[in-house]
């Protein structure tokens, strides 16, 4: 139905009006746009109904988007906290462990529910992967802390562990002689959870760091 002109609107409003009356498409083209609008006080017809029913639905996807965000975030700090948790409980096991670089091969990868974790080193050390030199600088890129959904050198830094998985954590052991890192290895993704682990994963490398003496 075409509606006849407004009369009662000022200059503004017409001109409003004038436009959606020459591109009657444009407000269903950009449905967002719905969420800004006041709802009509009754439906008249099916056009208000239409109108009516597209506000409604685009409410509800962007309640629907809001929804989802929220679970992502406490996905995310679910599996954080987690990680920080199982960090902790490898901590505890570095202080009771006589050997540093037997715990972090033997006892972390059950403790952190990973695949696999080794110790490497820029040199040859009893119970750590050599590696060689410029290798902890090209991989973490000045990072403290690196996730990667793709791991490469896998092989190198995973040793035999490495067709197990593809996602991997690596993380700094700083201090006194040659560059060094912990290698995590995990199957699911998740266990390792960038969002908001790197500070966890930072933290077990300064404790693997201090009890090397390093």
């Amino acid at each position: 139905m075409d509606l006849p002109p407004r009369h009662d609107d000022n200059g503004e409003h017409a001109s409003v009006e004038a436009f959606l009356r020459a591109n009657p498409n444009w407000l269903a083209e950009r449905p967002w746009l719905y969420r800004l609008l006041s709802p009509p006080a009754r439906v008249h017809g099916e056009e208000l109904a239409d109108h009516m029913a597209a506000m409604v639905h685009a409410e509800r996807a962007h309640a629907a988007a809001m929804t989802a965000q929220a679970h992502s975030v406490l996905a995310a700090g679910r599996a954080a906290a987690g990680l920080s948790a199982r960090v902790q409980e490898a901590v505890l096991a570095l202080l009771r462990s006589p050997d540093a670089a037997d715990c972090v091969a033997h006892e972390m990868p059950g403790i952190l529910g990973v695949d696999a974790v080794h110790l490497c080193i820029e040199g040859l050390y009893p119970g750590m992967r050599p590696l060689p030199q410029g290798t902890v600088a090209r991989v973490l890129e000045g990072r403290q802390v690196l996730f990667r959904e793709v791991a490469t050198d896998t092989r190198r830094l995973h040793a035999e562990a490495a067709g197990l998985a593809e996602h991997d954590a690596l993380a700094v052991v700083p201090g006194e002689g040659p560059p060094a890192l912990l290698a995590l290895l995990a199957r699911n993704p998740k266990t390792l959870e960038p969002a908001q682990g790197a500070g966890a994963l930072a933290f077990l490398g300064r404790a693997v760091a201090a009890a090397l003496g390093r």
